[in-house]
């Protein structure tokens, strides 16, 4: 059963939200605490730049934490659970104020000060949230950097947002093995132009973890000296950044995302309430990492800006077994939860029996995001659980909180297996043809792109780069300063959105975002490697793997079965250094020249199709026919 989009009630407010944005987003205003009302709800007078709650104050740490204290001061805020190490422990809204406060004293302590930035690289522990918190706290700008990151992808970060303190740990753990840090971090400091002052490290005695004198210091003694600290929230500019988060773009180089304060704060409470309908006191269980934009957002602020309990988890959806995270839903009474269709599919292999050993009656709706769900995952996840609504729902780094979903807490509407639905308030949609740059009818593939003003806790721009930030997202179609989301969509005839993949060379690894180009950079590290194509290709667990085609510089090594063998998990273990085992191909295949057009360009399309068994298409422009067919031999096509 479906229903037709424009005989909702969604459909009036998300036409109220465009038609009367700085009404309804002033409304939405009053969801959080300000300091100073903003005199101005939107300034947009310089587009694309949008600039929201103008002359308003607030502080992020304060809507998460601080306000809460009257009323929710013995209410769970943070409950923290590691199937790795067997440890579980909650803090309530007063504890967690506290400890916030003791590393907010710390990093004082360490000379950071309004508007530095701090890089937080860090496993999934408690002490990764007081950090983050700490920082909004004081003003500092935080950049998280995902603990699978090797160290070259970390000094990049490093040299891009010039941290004047990084905040590690000695090890994460992964499936009952340690994932030491220490090394990486040591590394990624000789590595980087300009290396923080400092390092605050939290020995988790997992690895040896030997401090490098004057610039490392351990976590516990610091808090030990800063057990009574009290440290005030900065008042804060609605428009001043929050943090960077880095994502994958078609270059080498990662953007930095830059998201602000007050726009970010009144997004994540709008969205607790009118699209995750979960409320003040419920918990909200989010399985993503900090080092991602949901765990930002949902892990972290959303829940706690909302009142909400949130759950910290550290371990797979697999380990002690396949019914750990139901075992959480039943134990702490989760209402909401939140996922990705990766994990469903690694739970769909398992024995059914473990989806209904816990009573799972609390949890009202699960959500799944972060790359295309397929309707065969959600509709068996959906039976399995018998009773949570299952719902898709579409965003990206760059905007912070979902573009495409049901919206529940405004209205309750079916939903249709495969699509996230329906243009979340405050998002004027378009899908336009990628080459008339005309909207695209019912049913007719297009790009999927938003007309600005982008809505609040969207991007401001990127780190460092108003030009990038015009030229990458912006440009996309002549003249019309529409933004893209680098996706292919379709809309049906009753008004839900189709998302079809994406428009350029970024990869969707279980919803990690990597960019061809960065892997490309990562292989050609490798001695023998001259030239390289990655493409990606469609995976039914992960949604997609990278997969590499390599031009030796002597193909003499790889002549022989064996010898191709220990060259592919040469250039493999480049890849694992260079960027991390997140990037890591599934294949590298050799060949002695690539698929290229006549003026130069590599034909990655041509290229993915071949190996996810499809038709190349129009190869007219192909300056060599030998290299397709190579290219097909290697797949044994």
């Amino acid at each position: 059963m479906s229903i037709n989009y424009n005989d909702t009630k969604l459909a009036g407010v998300h036409a109220r939200s465009l038609s009367d944005k700085e009404g309804f987003w002033g409304e939405q205003a009053q969801h959080i605490d300000w300091f100073e009302q903003p005199k101005q709800v939107l300034d947009f007078s310089n587009p694309p730049f949008a600039r929201w709650y103008v002359g308003g104050s607030t502080n992020l740490c304060h809507n998460a934490v601080d306000r809460h204290l009257k009323d929710r001061a013995n209410q769970k805020a943070l409950v923290y659970i590691s199937t790795e190490t067997n440890e579980e422990k909650v803090y309530s809204y007063a504890e967690l104020h506290q400890e916030v406060q003791r590393m907010a004293a710390i990093m004082q302590s360490l000379g950071v000060k309004r508007g530095d930035r701090v890089l937080v690289y860090m496993p999934m522990i408690a002490e990764a949230i007081f950090a983050i918190l700490a920082c909004a706290r004081i003003g500092a700008i935080h950049s998280v950097v995902f603990g699978g990151f090797a160290a070259p992808s970390l000094a990049a970060r490093i040299d891009d947002a010039t941290p004047v303190l990084m905040i590690s740990s000695d090890a994460g753990m992964r499936n009952g093995k340690e994932v030491p840090y220490k090394h990486l971090v040591d590394e990624a400091c000789s590595l980087a132009a300009k290396p923080p002052k400092h390092v605050l490290l939290v020995n988790r005695g997992l690895a040896k973890m030997d401090l490098v004198a004057g610039r490392d210091v351990d976590y516990a003694q610091a808090r030990a000296q800063n057990m009574n600290a009290q440290v005030p929230c900065e008042k804060m500019q609605a428009t001043d950044p929050s943090y960077i988060l880095y994502t994958s773009g078609t270059t080498g180089k990662p953007k930095g995302v830059q998201r602000d304060t007050g726009g970010y704060a009144v997004a994540l409470a709008a969205s607790m309430k009118h699209i995750y309908d979960c409320k003040p006191g419920e918990v909200f269980f989010c399985t993503s990492d900090i080092g991602w934009v949901v765990g930002h957002s949902y892990i972290i602020y959303g829940p706690l800006i909302n009142g909400s309990t949130t759950i910290v988890y550290e371990g797979l959806p697999l380990r002690p077994d396949p019914a750990i995270w139901w075992s959480i839903v039943e134990r702490y009474q989760v209402s909401t939860m939140f996922s990705s269709p990766t994990a469903a599919r690694v739970l769909k292999k398992q024995d059914p029996a473990y989806m209904t050993q816990h009573n799972t009656k609390c949890l009202r709706r699960l959500f799944l995001a972060g790359e295309p769900l397929d309707e065969p995952t959600a509709k068996w996840i959906s039976e399995a659980l018998g009773g949570a609504r299952i719902i898709d729902n579409y965003w990206q780094t760059e905007t912070g909180w979902p573009i495409l979903s049901a919206q529940h807490g405004l209205e309750v509407t079916e939903t249709k297996f495969g699509s996230p639905s329906f243009p979340v308030y405050g998002y004027d949609i378009r899908l336009v043809h990628e080459s008339t740059f005309e909207e695209v009818g019912a049913n007719e593939k297009g790009m999927l792109c938003a007309m600005p003003p982008l809505p609040p806790g969207c991007l401001q721009t990127v780190w460092g780069d108003d030009e990038r930030f015009v030229k990458t997202y912006f440009s996309a179609v002549p003249g019309q300063h529409l933004y893209s989301t680098f996706d292919y969509a379709t809309r049906d005839d009753d008004g839900y959105y189709f998302i079809l993949g994406r428009t350029d060379d970024v990869i969707n690894v279980a919803g990690h975002r990597l960019g061809t180009r960065e892997i490309e950079e990562a292989i050609q590290a490798h001695k023998n490697v001259a030239e390289v194509a990655v493409v990606g290709v469609a995976d039914t667990l992960k949604g997609q793997m990278p997969m590499a085609f390599a031009v030796l510089k002597d193909a003499s090594v790889a002549a022989t079965p064996e010898g191709a063998k220990a060259e592919e998990k040469a250039i493999m273990a480049t890849v694992d250094h260079e960027i991390g085992a997140i990037a890591r191909p599934s294949r590298v295949h050799f060949v002695t020249l690539l698929p290229k057009t006549r003026s130069g360009k590599l034909l990655r399309r041509a290229m993915q199709a071949l190996a996810e068994g499809r038709d190349p298409g129009d190869m007219t422009t192909l300056e060599d026919p030998s290299a397709l067919e190579q290219i097909k031999k290697a797949l044994g096509a």
